[in-house]
């Protein structure tokens, strides 16, 4: 029999019975839709992930004591209550990485910050100058505190938008106006521009910046810091970076061979793979959950085929006593079986990325759709038809044409 004509009744049997046709197809379209979109999500979270630390300064590296030494009891203490890194580490590590342009030390403090009857509890973050070009932050208006003023313990700082919104909110001008955080009033020189949630969550535009040398000595009274800040002449360079960082720094804490650091230095780099890391073991995750509506599709597609075998029992026998081989009765229902996947498939694909475009429109996340997901999706709809197809197909071509004839 032409194959044409096999294609031709197979889609005239597909005809005769649309609504059941559609439910069969329905567990392949949901197979098909949710894994386009389960790897779109995926794709598109590992985009903004990067994206979202990239914005923070893609060559940037931190440096954070380490306390490896326990309390009674097993408590350890925090990383920020430790004295381990100081000026002298920040001078060192200028002076002889050649591989770092920008350096900044770091510390913080969590309080209320209070204009007249308005008050936020937000957090000041004490630095250098040099910090802006290493997170990659901008001023939106006035200025950025200037080394001198970080020598002269200077009572400025820069504020972020949700600082402003909260402390000004009939929208006066920040510039020069006097805040206080804490009981130490604070002149404002600059606003940042706004960056908006972060990949964790957190608000970057909730935030005080100010020289490290103000919120060391009047506010936290403390001598050593709680950070290094620096940034590699380029993201390539960051691991040597590290390496040479770490060597200076263990000479420098006279830390021997075979002992453990008393410092952690960590990049983006670093940070933006590791979350990268998960977030695809994430993908592949729900994409395999996915994948097991296709099979639960496939099921259906075996089921309805052994129903329209034993329906039709009749019209086979039919067939086969004017001549149609066993072949051509098999390739009618696989090729049945493999219509309704296909069409499920295409379909479901439609689906996908319609449901991917919403996601990424509510999340206000970049749409990627893999190519290579509708390819395989496509093609796994094939073999489903083919593989859930072939056996009732097979059952049909072995009928014999008399006892189908007499089946009732």
């Amino acid at each position: 029999m032409n194959i044409l004509n096999i294609i031709r009744i197979s889609f005239k049997a597909i005809q005769r019975n649309k609504l059941r046709s559609f439910l069969t197809m329905l567990g392949i379209i949901i197979g098909v839709a949710a894994v386009i979109t389960m790897m779109s999500i995926g794709e598109a979270s590992k985009q903004n992930i990067r994206s979202s630390l990239s914005s923070m300064g893609s060559n940037m590296i931190s440096i954070m004591p380490y306390n490896n030494m326990a309390m009674p009891g097993g408590v350890r203490l925090s990383s920020s209550n430790v004295d381990i890194l100081t000026m002298s580490d920040v001078n060192q590590i200028e002076k002889n990485v050649d591989l770092v342009n920008h350096i900044s030390p770091g510390v913080q403090s969590s309080g209320q910050a209070i204009k007249g009857a308005n008050n936020w509890p937000t957090t000041i973050q004490g630095v250098s100058p040099d910090y802006l070009t290493i997170r990659a932050l901008t001023i939106k208006d006035g200025v950025n505190f200037s080394d001198q003023q970080v020598r002269e313990f200077a009572k400025v700082c820069l504020v972020g938008k949700t600082v402003v919104d909260n402390l000004f909110p009939n929208g006066e001008d920040p510039i020069g106006q006097t805040i206080r955080f804490g009981n130490i009033p604070m002149q404002i020189i600059g606003v940042l521009t706004p960056k908006g949630q972060n990949t964790f969550g957190q608000d970057q535009d909730d935030i005080i910046i100010a020289p490290y040398t103000t919120v060391m000595k009047r506010i936290l009274a403390t001598t050593y810091l709680q950070s290094i800040y620096a940034s590699a002449v380029s993201e390539e360079m960051s691991d040597s970076a590290v390496t040479q960082i770490t060597t200076l720094l263990r000479q420098a804490h006279k830390i021997r061979a075979g002992q453990d650091d008393d410092f952690m230095v960590r990049t983006q780099a670093e940070l933006i793979n590791m979350m990268s890391s998960t977030s695809s073991m994430m993908t592949t995750l729900l994409t395999a959950v996915a994948g097991i509506s296709l099979v639960i599709g496939g099921i259906g597609i075996m089921n309805i085929m052994y129903v329209s075998v034993t329906e039709r029992t009749r019209e086979i026998g039919l067939r086969m006593s004017i001549g149609a081989k066993g072949s051509d009765i098999l390739f009618q229902f696989l090729i049945e079986a493999m219509l309704i996947s296909v069409a499920g498939g295409l379909i479901g694909v439609i689906l996908g990325l319609v449901s991917s475009y919403i996601v990424s429109s509510v999340l206000h996340w970049e749409l990627v759709i893999s190519q290579m997901s509708i390819i395989i999706s496509f093609f796994v709809c094939a073999f489903t038809g083919v593989f859930f197809g072939y056996y009732p197909a097979l059952k049909a071509s072995r009928l014999d044409p008399i006892e189908a004839l007499r089946y009732e």
